[in-house]
């Protein structure tokens, strides 16, 4: 039986997540753990992420999950969710700068207190659906059409534009990131436990998924 296992360092949106990659793959032991051995010994590994990225990096360095992400990202498929995603990145604009655990060289940014797109002021944090255009091909796109929506809630993103890991993109006043991809790692911006079909299709090939591109 394949064991998925999801981190737990106190700020993820363990259940809801728990409970979807349990419902696209029944046959898939899926644990929710903070237990450095399970995690070494599982095949595919989520890490998830809600809130501040400081409080999260914080956590993150106080239980040595950032060594562990470096570890075991390495060798299986790997797949960081929201702020899982951001903890990934290098370095984070919130709280005047907070660095993160630099698996992919991009940067955080805040939004600003006055996004604008054709003239009418956006809210801050990006809350809702929006659409994801495919920006590589990837396992882990199969079965969602191009432009599908997933469910977004965030302040903070990782820039578009010149981005080497771009797997997918959004826009929001900003171009932004809203999956990166390398090698057997895979990460949204977006929430697909909570993103409905596309969100559920996305999880399931990530649980048939082999590592490879």
């Amino acid at each position: 039986m394949k064991t998925v296992a999801i981190i737990d360092y106190g700020m993820g949106n363990l259940h809801s997540a728990r409970k979807a990659v349990e419902h696209v793959a029944p046959d898939t032991r899926v644990l929710v753990t903070d237990n450095a051995d399970h995690i070494r010994e599982a095949d595919r590994v989520i890490l998830p992420g809600v809130g501040a990225i400081r409080d999260c990096m914080a956590e993150i360095r106080r239980l040595g999950v950032d060594k562990l992400v470096r570890e075991v990202s390495r060798d299986r498929p790997f797949l960081g969710i929201c702020v899982g995603m951001q903890a990934l990145m290098s370095r984070s604009e919130e709280n005047g700068g907070v660095d993160c655990i630099n698996l992919f060289p991009s940067e955080v940014r805040f939004f600003g207190e006055n996004l604008v797109e054709n003239g009418e002021r956006l809210k801050v944090p990006h809350m809702g659906w929006n659409e994801v255009y495919h920006a590589m091909e990837h396992p882990l796109w199969q079965g969602i059409p191009d432009g599908d929506r997933f469910y977004f809630v965030h302040s903070y993103y990782a820039e578009a534009e010149g981005n080497p890991d771009i797997a997918g993109r959004s826009h929001y006043g900003v171009d932004l990131a809203a999956a990166v991809a390398r090698d057997n790692i895979f990460a949204v911006q977006f929430h697909p436990e909570k993103s409905a079909r596309a969100g559920l299709q996305l999880l399931k090939n990530f649980t048939d998924w082999n590592g490879t591109c």
